[in-house]
């Protein structure tokens, strides 16, 4: 079906349309540049719209707040008592086709106000979704259903949608217990995109996802937002600890103990010292369970003395105070809505893999019949990241267990089911650390380097590959104890498809292991870098601006060849640009003449390839500069790969583009090793390592894809 927009919305409480309206989006992002939001009616005594909060900063950042709805609950009440709702349709119709103006596709999504729908005598999301002659999308609340009763609800759904006159696009049944999910019976095996019922298969996709325990659960973000809590102590990453259970401190020490459980939220009179001592004492010891917060009732904060004492400590829990008695505080905290707010980046970790692993995607954007976008923006460039990565699972190595950033990058990127992580380390303090932050990486892979059974197999084959270097087998055991060293070889020996290490390592630490094990591919004598910088409508690749600091001719040649690939690996139609102070013909001298050496070279081994050089980068990327100084130039203008003739040039280049332009920079993405290495920067955040790790799974598909090839022609041989 050809549409430019869709209606998503529950049929009935509780069904969790949130993660199906966050499931869409990413659908639809990686397709599509231009998306608008939009809501119909937003209830304003709630504050600011989290729906539309979180969809505009996550896929729409730059849509103003007040263009993503157009009335307000009260004035639709007034509307509807005066039995106007005339103007209603026709006012959100203005609206809608504004919108379809400015955007290429507007997704929207329905009420959820129950007592505001009650209003009504029909529903008013399908009177809005006909009105607007948008295709609608229903999500069912499947929690407690077994099979028949959710086979029913299909139906009943369905006869609405119908009776209605709008177009059902498809239907999504939230929170089914896995019992019910394993005993639905699949038309399509492959795809899970349909079911069948008595042989009648529907004319429209099914969808089920199964109940995700943690998306229901509040955490201390959440309590401090609706209580209005004062935050004592804690960082604002530990605000997202998830709340298991509520414990309400009221025994002597001893007891409480014995009381405590992993998750719980321990409310206590802001008085009760010695509870406050013994849960902190707590979160430092392994025989106990790990608390998720503190919660002071009374108004009663601790003393100066005692403030000083838990400010010495790294308390790895926040601590917050209400001003309410402890039995009130209790019924509040038991009462807080559950969301996926907008800087809750666990949850809709959680909630996007969820999504993916239960829909076939692909299938949903081809029935949308939409044609793909040329425009490549940032956010389609970064989702479509783990799109492509997930194509694939592969096993990336992760040496720095022990940071911070690493454990919570990790566990964005298991529950994105986007790779599987190996760690390394110990794993009862990996776990137990994870566990402290309140963190879920049970699914990683923890070796102990000095514990494996490969150990002496990498002694020994780094000894071969090294001995003709004068290594003896006594520093190669001594290089093993290094875990770089051990991740590199894990990669060597085809036990990890990729490492990823920087975050507490030098460059040369993490890179000069993977150029004595892993070495340079055949297709090339040197090792380069690229940073992939993401502008407001497109991505571009600059080379070499980390590695290399004065390459000669044959050299800028070959990181031109690899940068040219890396790009081509992400989706960027490579056209290469050899940059110089020159442009054409127009100059001479050492360095120019080096560029344009390294061009022919290009030029000669990959005819089929567009580079242009030497080149200005004015010229190189502005459609109207290319046309005075190079004509003609099938590069000049639209350049999307940037080579600089020196480390110099390159690496301040970059540097200054992003800071003035405010382009993302992805990278360094190491290139022209046998297998992918690639180098953090100590500075980096956990989105730099998520993204990372995924560009590195992508590199290690792409090189298995390639051996594959050779493979095959040669057995054709």
């Amino acid at each position: 079906m050809k549409t430019n927009s869709l209606y998503i919305a529950s049929m009935e409480e509780k069904s969790g349309k949130l993660l199906i309206t966050m499931g869409m989006m990413e659908v639809l992002t990686h397709h599509i540049e231009k998306i608008a939001f939009f809501r119909p009616v937003i209830d304003e005594t709630k504050g600011i719209d989290n729906d539309i909060e979180l969809i505009r900063q996550m896929y729409c950042p730059d849509m103003a707040y007040k263009d993503c709805y157009a009335f307000e609950i009260n004035e639709v009440k007034t509307l509807a008592a005066q039995n106007n709702l005339n103007f209603f349709y026709k006012k959100l119709l203005i609206q809608l086709n504004k919108l379809y103006e400015q955007y290429d596709f507007v997704l929207c999504e329905g009420l959820n106000c129950a007592s505001f729908l009650a209003l009504f005598d029909t529903d008013i999301n399908l009177e809005i979704a006909k009105n607007l002659n948008i295709p609608f999308i229903a999500v069912i609340n499947g929690s407690g259903q077994d099979q028949q009763k959710i086979y029913q609800e299909l139906s009943i759904a369905h006869s609405i949608i119908k009776k209605s006159h709008c177009t059902h696009f498809a239907t999504f049944i939230n929170r089914v217990n896995p019992d019910t999910m394993a005993a639905i019976n699949y038309s399509d095996d492959t795809t899970k995109s349909n079911i069948k019922h008595s042989n009648n298969h529907y004319d429209y996709p099914v969808f089920l996802l199964t109940e995700q325990d943690e998306l229901n659960r509040a955490t201390l973000a959440d309590i401090k937002k609706t209580l209005h809590a004062n935050c004592i102590l804690g960082s604002a990453d530990d605000m997202y600890r998830v709340i298991r259970q509520i414990k309400i401190a009221t025994m002597t020490v001893e007891h409480f103990l014995h009381y405590i459980e992993d998750g719980d939220l321990i409310i206590v009179g802001g008085d009760r010292a010695d509870i406050l001592l013994a849960a902190i004492t707590t979160l430092s010891s392994p025989h106990y369970a790990n608390i998720s917060g503190i919660l002071l009732t009374g108004g009663f904060t601790p003393q100066k003395n005692m403030l000083k004492l838990l400010s010495s400590v790294d308390l790895p829990v926040p601590i917050l105070s209400v001003t309410h008695d402890t039995y009130e505080t209790t019924r509040l905290v038991s009462e807080i809505p559950v969301e996926i707010s907008a800087d809750n980046s666990r949850k809709i970790a959680l909630a996007l893999g969820h999504f993916e692993t239960n829909v076939q995607t692909e299938s949903i954007f081809s029935q949308l019949k939409i044609a793909h976008s040329t425009v490549m923006t940032p956010i389609m460039f970064e989702h479509g990241l783990f799109s492509r990565a997930k194509k694939q699972c592969m096993d990336i190595v992760l040496p720095e267990a022990s940071d911070e950033r690493i454990l919570r990058a990790v566990e964005i990127l298991l529950r994105r089911q986007v790779v599987n992580i190996i760690l390394l380390g110990q794993p009862d303090e990996i776990l137990s650390h994870s566990a402290s932050l309140g963190l879920d990486i049970q699914q990683a892979k923890i070796i102990d380097p000095q514990q494996s059974h490969y150990l002496q197999e990498y002694i020994e084959t780094f000894y071969r590959l090294r001995k003709h270097k004068g290594l003896t087998r006594e520093a190669a055991a001594d290089a093993l104890s290094n875990i770089s060293y051990f991740a590199t070889m894990m990669v060597y020996s085809g036990h990890a498809d990729g490492m990823v290490s920087g975050a507490i390592h030098t460059t040369a630490e993490t890179i000069r292991p993977a150029l004595q094990i892993i070495k340079t591919a055949a297709s090339t004598s040197i090792v380069s870098s690229v940073f992939i910088m993401c502008f407001d409508t497109k991505v571009l690749v600059y080379g070499d601006c980390a590695i290399n600091p004065s390459p000669d001719a044959r050299q800028l040649a070959e990181i031109a060849l690899s940068s040219a690939q890396t790009a081509h690996m992400f989706g960027i139609d490579p056209r290469v640009a050899m940059l110089s102070y020159s442009t054409g013909a127009s100059g001479s001298g050492k360095d120019v003449d080096k560029v344009r050496s390294a061009t022919q070279i290009v030029q000669k081994k990959y005819p089929q390839l567009l580079v242009e050089g030497p080149i200005q980068y004015d010229a190189a990327i502005a459609p109207d500069v290319a046309r005075t100084k190079l004509p003609g130039s099938s590069v000049a203008g639209h350049a999307t790969v940037f080579i600089f003739p020196d480390l110099n040039t390159g690496n301040n280049t970059y540097k200054a583009v992003q800071r003035s332009s405010g382009a993302i920079a992805i990278g360094p993405v190491i290139q022209g090793l046998n297998k992918p290495v690639n180098d953090l920067s100590r500075g980096c955040l956990v989105a730099d390592i998520v993204n990372t790790v995924a560009i590195t799974a992508i590199q290690a598909q792409a090189m298995i894809e390639q051996q594959f090839q050779g493979d095959t022609k040669s057995i054709n041989k």
